[in-house]
């Protein structure tokens, strides 16, 4: 053993290896991407991996090489899982040979989401045991652990780390090489009673995994990282207990620490939950407060748990509004929530908690498209083009989505990753006055728009689909993709051509225009938008974060005649007013000469010109 400085998402990548995982495959997304990342830069001769072209895909991936009895993982955000839960849900009841760990990374507050899913509440409907680490370094063992659970029981299992537990830094242990588990598969046996889902093997698997969810429940409650912590002497005769879990316990183990130890539950298994553990915990309290992220999942197993012993237990947290039912908790808020609960009033006046009354509130700072993006110049393009007409922009994830910001304010519908193909297609069968554009990201185009276009296509939809190719998967890390020509294993391959796709789906009108060419892309959108039926437009310009930038633009003071257009309505960060003028701050600005195109009286140069 020895010890390193790691991101938890890191140790996860690390845990896995050492337990000897032999198949690693995910979609990019936000806390959970350098999982992946991670593993690839140490991977040995035994061990695959691929960004696949979706969760779903990934999941299916993973799925067969656990088939064969290998270890396999896959990684996705909270969302993900989403996508995943078709082939998941079934698998269940198929069950696994090998190990096979689904890291489904959850995001609190939400900091990079769409949602605050709870993947605990998945774990419990899709009846797969679950592990909620709360440190970086109880990530690293747990995903061992994990393995083993899933293999000696013939499941799937969840680890669910959230954001601060993915991207928190902490000195962890781990194991030398020498170590490590190695895996080696059986191979795949064919055997339709098993590996061919049946109405009939659903019914007779269901049975035994509600049988076998009743003895983990049993296995679990002595599992190490399932603990009660004991109150310290002066808070023995204390009828009050904290249970907690995630990095929510950390919080609340770190407050109890500095106030004073009363009995505290962490449960590191939500699912199946650890009953006889809980009821130990329970013995002889009076009131519980429950601290967790996000659901009240903790709680409610312990309500029930009282209601099913008659207990005569108070349990207060999400449910009872005594802890926040929205959003991420904090080490202030944990701090708060305990010393309101044990009613610790004077910690504040005696010093023991900092009086931040008077701080002042941090600065917001929204997310903006960076200065040089393409993106903006698409955006531009298109609202221009389409200025005094009835449209509909229906966008979609990635850094696009923050063109619905100001100026450029062309984000009318985001929901889901290649939804706004849909959503433009049902606005316009019943406005059909309405120019409907849909705006989705070469990534995601293979991820999930493919099938909405084929749908369009079919169902004689008349709409404007808008590509915008910037040749990576830019919003969670620059991932590689079908359209890149390169894996993650650092093969080169065939890219996929995202103009033969549409013409083998059916469309006759695919155009490709450098955004940046401002007049081309103007008159490009002018003349695809009135053509009929389902049309593309591909904006091909790579990521400013993964090219070379040109020399930055300058202003001419003297010709410049102070009309803000070009502040105004593109919003560049890179472009700032100081004293009254326009200046170009050159540490950001990448020389993609938009704003020059724009400028009335030509007062910008520099940059790479466009012919």
């Amino acid at each position: 053993m020895h010890k390193e400085f790691l991101m938890g998402n890191e140790a996860i990548a690390l845990g896995a290896i050492a337990a000897g995982v032999n198949l690693i495959s995910g979609y990019p997304g936000t806390p959970s991407s350098e999982i992946l990342e991670t593993a690839a830069k140490h991977r040995g001769d035994h061990l695959y991996i691929e960004w696949s072209v979706n969760e779903k895909a990934a999941l299916e991936v993973a799925a067969g090489a656990a088939y064969t009895g290998a270890r396999s993982m896959v990684t996705m955000k909270q969302v993900g899982l989403n996508v995943a839960s078709d082939p998941l849900m079934s698998l269940e009841y198929v069950g696994v040979k090998g190990g096979m760990v689904v890291v489904a990374a959850d995001d609190p507050g939400p900091i990079s989401s769409q949602t605050e899913q709870d993947t605990r509440h998945f774990s419990a409907f899709s009846k797969i045991p679950c592990f909620d680490p709360s440190s970086a370094q109880e990530a690293y063992e747990m995903i061992q652990e994990a393995f083993e659970y899933s293999q000696a029981y013939g499941t799937p299992v969840f680890l669910r780390p959230t954001t601060r537990v993915c991207h928190g830094y902490a000195s962890v242990m781990v194991k030398d090489e020498t170590e490590y588990k190695k895996q080696i598969p059986e191979g795949f046996q064919k055997d339709s009673g098993r590996w061919v889902i049946f109405p009939r093997l659903s019914y007779q698997n269901h049975i035994k995994i509600e049988e076998r969810n009743g003895k983990l429940a049993d296995d679990f409650s002595g599992y190490e990282k399932n603990r009660i912590y004991q109150a310290e002497e002066k808070n023995a005769a204390l009828k009050k207990g904290v249970a907690s879990g995630g990095i929510s316990f950390t919080y609340a183990y770190e407050t109890l620490e500095q106030f004073g130890m009363v009995r505290l539950f962490k449960v590191a298994t939500p699912h199946p939950f650890p009953e006889k553990l809980a009821l130990e915990f329970l013995k002889g309290l009076d009131e519980v407060l429950c601290i967790e992220e996000l659901d009240p999942v903790i709680e409610r197993e312990l309500t029930y748990l009282c209601g099913k012993h008659r207990l005569p237990i108070k349990i207060y947290g999400k449910l009872t509004g005594h802890v926040k039912n929205a959003g991420e908790n904090s080490r202030d808020s944990v701090q708060k929530n305990i010393t309101e609960f044990l009613n610790l009033d004077t910690c504040v006046s005696d010093g023991l908690i900092p009086d931040t009354s008077n701080m002042p509130k941090l600065p917001i700072r929204p997310p903006v498209l960076c200065a040089g993006c393409p993106h903006r110049a698409s955006f531009y393009a298109v609202k221009s083009a389409m200025k005094g007409r009835k449209t509909i922009f229906c966008g979609d994830i990635g850094c696009y989505t923050l063109g619905n910001a100001m100026p450029l304010d062309m984000v009318d519908t985001c929901l889901c990753m290649g939804a706004g193909l849909g959503i433009a297609q049902g606005v316009g069968h019943i406005e059909p006055d309405t120019s409907c554009f849909a705006f989705v990201g070469d990534s995601t185009f293979f991820a999930s728009a493919i099938p909405g276009v084929i749908n369009a296509v079919y169902n004689q939809a008349v709409m404007t689909l808008i590509i915008l190719d910037n040749s990576t998967t830019a919003m969670t890390g620059h991932q590689p993709h079908p359209g890149t020509g390169r894996t993650m294993m650092g093969e080169i391959v065939q890219k996929i051509d995202i103009e033969a796709v549409l013409r083998g789906i059916g469309l006759t009108t695919v155009r490709t225009v450098n955004p940046l060419d401002y007049t081309a892309s103007l008159e490009c959108v002018r003349q695809v938008a009135d053509e009929p039926g389902v049309k593309a437009i591909i904006f091909k310009s790579p990521c400013i974060a993964v090219t070379q930038p040109a020399e930055a633009m300058t202003i001419d003071q003297e010709t410049c005649i102070g009309c803000k257009k070009c502040v105004r309505e593109l919003g560049c960060p890179a472009l700032v007013i100081s004293d009254g003028r326009i200046h170009i701050e050159p540490s950001l600005c990448t020389g993609c000469t938009l704003c020059s195109q724009l400028c009335p009286v030509n007062a910008i140069t520099g940059g790479e010109q466009h012919e």
